[in-house]
């Protein structure tokens, strides 16, 4: 029998662009980079001392594989890794490959670039918010909007295929934009704020998009709630906590055995003045500090992905998840 006769073509070319892709040092190299971040072609060329053109080559050949993903934010284009997906053609592969190049150190030249590249972001925040900070109380979406993260965090939250009956809590969702995408992926959502002003908005989202399915409760979700759920989401809400880490150990009990708790945060920060114009209590997070946490409260490190700014903040969109097994006491 001639086993080529039996190969679908189209999975053939799909194995063979990932192979292909992962066959190149330079993109090897690459991928390694963007563990932790994101670039655009320009920082990337940089990074890697090679003409833009040929980065962007480079690039091409990456996301025809599917193993890099981009986020338009105006002018710039921002490539960062894609989350392999283990129910589809390549997906094992393309985890055990991301877990390999994971041991890899990247060279010392590169990494002194990459250093040079984030230093070159943080003044550039420096001088937007030096230019904004006057009416930035108004316009607190300019650090980390929704929008700015909405699509890393549904391509994590849909990587995690949660049964169609699963429940789903937000706490702290603020004017309830997500809201929408969370009642189109569970059953039965539920949305926590001790905002009275804050959940009035959310209610006329779920008005206005008639979702039925989300119940809203002025409640903090830290004490006077005894609601769980498969799924829990932070926005932007970890860093309004005083004891981020007890914050944590809190919202754990919050997850059902099996689930997920989502967290998007920024990442540590030195732009002091946002405690006073948003409020908030810290100044981003370090990653180690989120994962050393969510292990304290009983959970385990899943996917991340990183999300860069044009004004030279950072975004970090972590999976942390509970074990099946895991049966937790308040």
């Amino acid at each position: 029998m001639n086993l080529r006769a039996q190969l679908i073509p189209e999975q053939c070319e799909a194995l063979a662009a990932l192979c292909k892709a992962s066959g190149d040092e330079l993109r090897l190299n690459v991928l390694r980079a963007l563990a932790n971040d994101s670039f655009g072609v320009l920082e990337l060329a940089q990074i890697f001392d090679v003409g833009q053109s040929g980065m962007s080559h480079h690039l091409k050949v990456l996301a025809q594989a599917e193993l890099v993903a981009t986020r338009r934010e105006g002018n710039a284009v921002f490539y960062r890794r894609a989350l392999p997906d283990s129910l589809r053609l390549g997906g094992r592969l393309h985890a055990a490959l991301l877990e390999e190049v994971d041991e890899l150190a990247l060279p010392p030249e590169v990494q002194a670039r990459i250093a040079q590249v984030q230093q070159r972001r943080a003044a550039t925040s420096q001088d937007f918010f030096q230019r904004v900070e006057e009416k930035f109380r108004a316009q607190q979406d300019l650090i980390a909007g929704l929008p700015q993260y909405r699509e890393s965090l549904l391509a994590l939250l849909d990587k995690l295929n949660f049964d169609p009956a699963a429940s789903a809590l937000e706490v702290g969702p603020g004017d309830g934009g997500f809201l929408p995408d969370l009642a189109r992926r569970f059953a039965r959502v539920t949305a926590l704020d001790n905002s009275p002003t804050m959940l009035e908005l959310a209610r006329q989202v779920c008005e206005r998009e008639r979702l039925s399915n989300v119940n809203l409760q002025l409640a903090d979700a830290l004490g006077a709630t005894d609601v769980e759920a498969d799924c829990v989401v932070l926005n932007m809400v970890l860093h309004h906590f005083s004891d981020p880490a007890l914050a944590l150990r809190q919202l754990a009990k919050r997850v059902k055995a099996g689930g997920s708790l989502l967290v998007t945060e920024l990442c540590s920060h030195d732009q002091g003045w946002a405690r006073e114009a948003c409020g908030d209590l810290w100044l981003g997070f370090e990653q180690d500090d989120l994962a050393r946490w969510a292990t304290a409260a009983g959970l385990f490190p899943g996917d991340s992905l990183y999300v860069g700014l044009r004004n030279g903040f950072q975004i970090q969109v972590r999976h942390f998840q509970r074990t099946a097994g895991d049966i937790h006491h308040r």
